[in-house]
């Protein structure tokens, strides 16, 4: 959605990061730097944006996080870059912790979201300081367990984890076998899942749809066969306006169970953080990055503007930068007090 889509707590221990796959594709260059930066073992000093070499180029370099929401705030950010600032923007799609070391090194410039990445900041923000903390974005994000709004008025005793038992039979699936099954969406998610079923003494076995795209699929087809289902799944999300969901109450979140998951995470045993989104600039781009590094600064919007955009982009079918646009053309009020100056 970070390593932990999981997602993390919002103090230091549970804000681990999380990891999330979206619809859309990645460009040429981010197979590039993912082929290098997934096995931890790249030198990123030799790569670059095979734009940062020009002579005198107006250019940004941004990081581009998997999942849908990320990448809608990227859109815009380099539609009004190209548009109103005159930049040639480069995008990157890496995975989040390489993209913490790729911004720490130059080869990126910024990150637009982050649910929280504490040894990363403490590294790079506060030890090293080669990267700037940006601030929020505007958006709060929140992890959860979800079912439909149609089963959940159904059965209201459902969104009580407490009860999540009595309702295991009716969410078997071939894949959860004689269990019920909880839907999360790629095995590379980061989640504390496994362990709340564990903990929780829940009668489910977690199953991977394998990726946000095939979750949203699978939730959709739920919901067109008004079948019930339980989700992990997150906001902001523009799903929530086709698919309306309710939250399963877990046990309430507390510092004292972040800081036990953080050392241990196969002891989580209560709910995710809601953690405001943040941005992250390399301290060199932060500094002496003129226009744009004070427009990214200044870029801040609400969940209700990003599911916007994302919806467009995953629903309806526009590319990101058509989706950009027209958003960009119906709101002029939120998009120009960005700008420098303004």
């Amino acid at each position: 959605m970070s390593t932990t889509p999981s997602a993390t707590p919002a103090t230091a221990a549970a804000r681990r990061v999380r990891r999330r796959t979206a619809a859309g594709s990645a460009l040429l260059a981010g197979a590039v730097l993912l082929s290098l930066t997934g096995c931890g073992k790249a030198d990123m000093t030799k790569q670059a944006s095979p734009f940062a070499a020009a002579q005198g180029a107006r250019s940004v370099t941004l990081s581009v996080q998997t999942w849908i929401g990320a990448q809608a705030n990227v859109a815009v950010a380099k539609y009004l870059l190209e548009h109103e600032l005159d930049y040639h923007v480069d995008t990157v799609q890496v995975d989040e912790i390489p993209a913490w070391d790729a911004l720490s090194q130059g080869r990126v410039d910024a990150i637009l979201e982050d649910w929280g990445h504490p040894d990363q900041e403490r590294r790079y923000v506060q030890d090293k300081k080669t990267i700037t903390a940006g601030g929020g974005n505007g958006v709060t994000g929140h992890i959860g367990w979800f079912v439909p709004k149609y089963w959940a008025d159904a059965h209201p005793e459902v969104t009580d984890w407490k009860n999540l038992n009595k309702f295991a039979a009716q969410l078997r699936t071939p894949e959860s076998g004689d269990k019920g099954q909880l839907m999360d969406g790629s095995p590379s998610y980061v989640t504390n899942d496994k362990a709340l079923v564990k903990n929780l003494h829940l009668d489910y076995e977690v199953v991977f749809a394998g990726s946000e795209a095939a979750q949203i699929t699978q939730i959709q087809q739920f919901a067109k066969e008004k079948k019930p289902f339980l989700t992990y799944w997150y906001q902001p999300q523009w799903l929530f306006n086709q698919v309306p969901m309710v939250e399963v109450k877990l046990p309430a979140y507390t510092d004292a169970c972040a800081e036990k998951g953080a050392k241990d995470p196969t002891t989580v045993d209560c709910a995710y953080p809601t953690t405001p989104l943040q941005k992250y600039f390399n301290t060199d781009f932060a500094q002496s990055g003129g226009a744009a590094a004070a427009f990214l600064k200044s870029f801040t919007w609400t969940k209700e503007n990003q599911n916007d955009v994302s919806e467009m982009i995953a629903s309806d079918g526009l590319s990101a930068d058509e989706a950009a646009k027209r958003w960009v053309e119906k709101n002029p009020d939120v998009w120009k007090r960005w700008l420098p100056g303004k």
